[in-house]
C-alpha cells in the first residue's frame, strides 16, 4: 500500500472509530438501574410502576437535556424525584396527564439518579389477544436535547385483563397444558377445539371460549389416557407372547428329553 492510500485509509478508519463512539455514546446514554413495573392489572383499577434512571452523563455533550415520558394509565400522576451522588433527594417534581416533559437533569445541579413514578387507572382493553396477550404502555421514557432530538430510553408494558377475560384464560392455559402433556395421542380434535376456544377469546366471546377450552381439556385427557390405555395392551400382550415362547420353549425341550430317554 502506498504512502498516499495508507493515509487514506488510516483518515477513514479514524473518522469510522469516531463516529461509532459517537454512536454509542448516544445510544447508551441512559442506564435503568432498576424498575418496578406490574406484570399485570385488572383495568379500572389503579396501578403504580416507577424506574430508576442511572449513568446520566456518559457523553461530555450531554451536561444536560430534558425527561419525558408517556403513558397509556388515565387519571395519571407524574413524579419525578433527583438524587445526588449520597442518594439524597435534592428536588421533585409532578406532572399530570398521560404526556408529560420538562423534567431538566444537569450535571450543574448534581443530579446522579432520577426516580420516575407514575400513578394512574389502567384502560380499558381495545383489542384482546390470547397469545401474545393483550398489553398497554405503562410508561416510556425519552431523552430530548437541546436542539429538539431526542433518544428512546425504555418502555415497559403490562398485560391488562378484566374479570371474565382473566377467567376464559386460566380455562385456556389449562387446555393448552393438558394438550401439551397429552403428546402422542391423538389430539387432533382437542387441538382443533382449542383453536375455536381461542377465536373466541379474541373476538371477546368469553363464556364461549372457557367451554370450549374445557371441552378441549377433556378431550385431550381422554386421548391421553386412552394413549396410555393402548400402550398397557400393546406391553401386555408381547408380555403374554414372551411367556407363551419361553414356556412353549420349555415344553419341547422336554419333549426332546423324554425322546432321548426312550432311545436309551
Amino acid at each position: 500500500m502506498t504512502r498516499t492510500n495508507w493515509s487514506r485509509f488510516s483518515k477513514l478508519a479514524l473518522a469510522l472509530v469516531v463516529l461509532l463512539s459517537a454512536f454509542a455514546g448516544q445510544a447508551g446514554a441512559v442506564s435503568v438501574a432498576s424498575d418496578d413495573v406490574p406484570d399485570e392489572a385488572q383495568v379500572g383499577t389503579q396501578v403504580t410502576a416507577s424506574v430508576t434512571l442511572e449513568e446520566l452523563y456518559r457523553s461530555p455533550q450531554l451536561e444536560s437535556w430534558t425527561l419525558a415520558g408517556q403513558t397509556d394509565l388515565e387519571d395519571v400522576t407524574w413524579t419525578v424525584a433527583y438524587y445526588d451522588q449520597t442518594g439524597a433527594r435534592v428536588d421533585q417534581q409532578s406532572f399530570d396527564g398521560q404526556n408529560f416533559s420538562g423534567a431538566e437533569i444537569a450535571t450543574a445541579d448534581g443530579t446522579s439518579e432520577v426516580e420516575v413514578t407514575v400513578t394512574g387507572i389502567v384502560p380499558e382493553v381495545e383489542s384482546y389477544s390470547y397469545d401474545p396477550a393483550q398489553t398497554f404502555t405503562i410508561i416510556s421514557l425519552d431523552q430530548t436535547r437541546e436542539g429538539g432530538s431526542s433518544n428512546d430510553i425504555d418502555s415497559w408494558t403490562v398485560h391488562h385483563y378484566t374479570e371474565e377475560s382473566a377467567a376464559a384464560r386460566d380455562e385456556l392455559d389449562s387446555a393448552r397444558d393438558a394438550i401439551q402433556r397429552a403428546s402422542g395421542a391423538n389430539t387432533q380434535q382437542a387441538q382443533q377445539t382449542f383453536n375455536n376456544a381461542v377465536e373466541a377469546y379474541n373476538g371477546e366471546e368469553f363464556n364461549l371460549a372457557t367451554n370450549l377450552a374445557n371441552e378441549a381439556e377433556t378431550s385431550a385427557n381422554q386421548a391421553r389416557q386412552s394413549s396410555q390405555t393402548t400402550q398397557l395392551l400393546i406391553y401386555a400382550a408381547g408380555g403374554l407372547l414372551v411367556v407363551a415362547l419361553i414356556v412353549g420353549g420349555f415344553l419341547y425341550w422336554r419333549s426332546q428329553q423324554s425322546t432321548y430317554d426312550k432311545l436309551g
